[in-house]
């Protein structure tokens, strides 16, 4: 409603319509970028028979809703009418964000002084729970509705979460509830949150421990576990809170044993004894609180019994998992064993300067993933192949995965989605570095040099600038030295080659490396291989659904299937087409496949601003060398969808037997733009066929003057 339709009803008294309060309000909602969520249930007043309400009224339950007078929104409020108003908004009268206190290492609580506020309905604290564990970060409208609901949100699930954060707004206030880009972000000072106090308290006591204030470093974990309530995120539905809950979980208990371990140094092991002996219970594979529990039995002068601790552990892990005890808790055995010296307790405890051998600083837990993308389709049984595989960080080795595959086939959507799937078991932390691999050309910096990676992950681990080493060898050494006894996981996408890598890789198991490259990493020692494909066209078309809207793709299935064909099914291509089409409208899905379906104007159409899917294959072309640029452009002018050996070596102008022929085609394939099925047999992706007959087009000239491709043209041979 226009302001001065706004002022003729305020005149005309027309206030007793529900039809005008709904539209001011839905007004003003748009105004402040709120969504209208206020249902009609709560609109029912208004339409009750009897007397109609008296326009103040109804004008300051709407200034109250939005904590703001409707003046200041652009209406025409008559000038007596501002003054009948002119009572504070209900905004000025909520305390400012920094007296509302948080929790989630419990149940999920809200706090203004001492009153405890309603969270709501249990979808209302599963928004507030996610909200609260970006810390104060923008969540998407997608973000929420996966965290709210998982993969199956209901019909109205955007109305529904609109209303959700009306409701939170309403208990928070409309200065801590902001909507932005949107999505929505939570404002509120870091200490308003339990969990950052807590993470403080560890962070302080990491500094205390290794400056050797051992009873300091003990208080400040006693405090950091004070905090905590019961299971963290109580009472909180949907499989965002499930994962946090797992990885808060084990966190606290990664608290707790270092609490522990303080005892035992402090000699309090008489203490410690019935704690530990819960927790076994509780925790019965875990060999490390097995092993404190021992020693603190020994220390007490119980040496039987902390030997029966060790036999009862070999039975357990035989059964459960046919392993046997790790190298520690054998080596403790074999000491409680012989009764060694080494494992007499400290009787006076001083303040002492840290080895020369340890890193005095604080050892923060960074979280450096970015987000997951918000419309990951398929991959089910590969992300929970990689998920087993990361998390088994024992022994001697580390694990390090290696996913290759072409630009625009989603390896970095995977990795994402495989490390947050993960991220629990890695406790003290997660980085993540863009290694830039793809980049190359006179116009492009190139790829991420290790030394200054290295320096990242050095101050993401609590390590000073200034202490960080000149060297690439010395920050490397530096690295590994940081992150020996600590699980941390280390993220390293678009990887360029394999010495690019070695530097950044933990040299500690219990740490687990992912890297994702369109190249192969044949020099990357130890690594995993895994060459990801493109979708399956089932899974192409769940994509391509999701980002059209079902209603959309159910009109038209069959231009559906076909727009995801001509695709390739590769994601980065479908994500553009689907996107071309969300931004129109009025198009048919059947006029995008029509677009599509002309190969020589395919690629023109994979575009939607700067980006591009010829650009994801130009990286990788600019990066070759003349011969297999030649190769890579002469190849792609044969007709039919596979190449054996000697005819490659025919289009070449080689000799059918020549031995250089199936190294330089072999290089295309370690390079991501030429797929080899079966020995001897080449293909190309579609989309990459294409865009090799357009460079053998615009390349033709320069070509030629170089005394080569005497077959070079746009048009495909058909009787090869």
């Amino acid at each position: 409603m226009r302001g001065t339709a706004f002022s003729r009803a305020c005149t005309e008294r027309q206030w007793e319509r529900p039809a005008v309060f709904l539209m001011v309000y839905a007004t003003a909602a748009a105004r402040l970028g709120e969504p209208p969520a206020v249902t009609a249930r709560q609109f029912h007043r208004w339409r009750q028979p009897g007397p109609p309400c008296p326009q103040p009224s109804a004008q300051r339950v709407l200034e109250e809703m939005f904590g703001t007078p409707l003046h200041h929104l652009g209406f025409d409020v008559p000038e007596h009418r501002r003054r009948d108003t002119a009572a504070p908004p209900v905004a000025a009268a909520v305390p400012p964000p920094a007296a509302l206190r948080f929790t989630v290492l419990g149940p999920v609580r809200v706090r203004r002084g001492d009153e405890t506020l309603a969270a709501g309905r249990p979808q209302e604290r599963a928004l507030l729970c996610a909200l609260l564990m970006r810390r104060g970060h923008t969540a998407t409208a997608q973000e929420l509705m996966d965290a709210v609901w998982g993969g199956k949100p209901p019909g109205r699930a955007l109305a529904t979460l609109r209303t959700y954060a009306f409701q939170l707004r309403k208990t928070l206030g409309p200065r801590a509830l902001v909507s932005d880009s949107g999505g929505y972000a939570l404002h509120m000072p870091p200490e308003a949150l339990d969990l950052v106090v807590c993470e403080g308290y560890e962070a302080q006591a990491r500094i205390a421990r290794a400056a050797g204030e051992l009873p300091r470093a003990r208080t400040l974990l006693r405090k950091a576990l004070d905090l905590w309530d019961g299971e963290p995120l109580g009472g909180v539905p949907g499989p965002y809170a499930q994962a946090q809950r797992a990885r808060l979980t084990e966190w606290r208990l990664t608290l707790l044993q270092a609490r522990l371990e303080l005892d035992l140094e402090l000699g309090h092991h008489t203490a410690a004894i019935v704690e530990l002996t819960a927790l076994s219970v509780e925790y019965p594979l875990r060999e490390r609180l097995r092993a404190l529990q021992m020693l603190a039995l020994y220390r007490g002068g119980r040496q039987a019994e902390a030997l029966r601790v060790y036999t009862d552990t070999r039975h357990l892990l035989a059964e459960e998992l046919g392993v046997d005890p790790g190298p520690e808790l054998t080596e403790l055995y074999q000491n409680v064993l012989c009764a060694s010296p080494a494992l007499a307790h400290p009787t006076v405890v001083r303040r002492r300067p840290p080895a020369k051998d340890t890193v005095p600083y604080a050892s923060p837990r960074p979280a450096q993933l970015p987000a997951e993308s918000a419309d990951f389709t398929g991959r089910a049984a590969l992300v929970h192949r990689l998920a087993e595989q990361l998390p088994r960080a024992q022994g001697a080795v580390m694990p390090v995965l290696a996913v290759r595959g072409l630009g625009g086939v989603g390896k970095t959507a995977l990795a994402l989605r495989v490390a947050h799937t993960v991220r629990g078991h890695f406790p003290d932390g997660q980085l993540y570095a863009d290694l830039l691999g793809h980049r190359a050309g006179p116009a492009q910096p190139g790829p991420a040099r290790p030394g200054a990676v290295l320096a990242a992950f050095l101050r993401a681990l609590g390590i000073p600038a200034a202490a960080v080493p000149e060297g690439t060898p010395e920050r490397a050494a530096l690295y590994r030295s940081t992150l020996a006894g600590r699980r941390v996981l280390v993220l390293l996408d678009n990887a360029h080659d394999g010495p690019q890598i070695r530097p950044l890789l933990p040299g500690a198991p219990g740490c687990a490396a992912l890297v994702t490259s369109r190249a192969r990493l044949a020099d990357l020692d130890g690594a995993r291989p895994l060459d990801l494909d493109v979708m399956t066209p089932e899974e192409a078309l769940t994509l391509f659904t999701r980002a059209i809207g079902e209603e959309r793709a159910e009109a038209e299935p069959a231009a559906c299937r076909e727009t995801v064909a001509a695709c390739g099914f590769l994601p980065l291509a479908i994500r553009i087409a689907a996107a071309r089409l969300s931004a129109r409208p009025a198009w048919t899905v059947s006029a995008l496949a029509a677009r599509l379906a002309d190969e020589r104007g395919r690629l023109d159409e994979l575009r939607i601003g700067d980006l591009t899917v010829a650009s994801c294959f130009a990286s990788a072309y600019r990066r070759l060398r003349p011969d297999q640029a030649r190769a890579f452009r002469l190849l792609a002018l044969a007709d039919g969808p596979d190449l054996s050996l000697p005819v490659a070596a025919e289009l070449l102008g080689r000799d059918r037997h020549d031995p250089d022929v199936e190294p330089l085609l072999d290089s295309l394939v370690d390079s991501g733009l030429l797929e080899s099925p079966a020995p001897g047999h080449y293909r190309y992706h579609a989309l990459i066929r294409l865009y090799a007959r357009r460079r053998a087009g615009t390349d033709a000239d320069a070509a030629v003057r170089g005394g080569g491709d005497q077959l070079l043209t746009a048009t495909p041979l058909k009787n090869v």
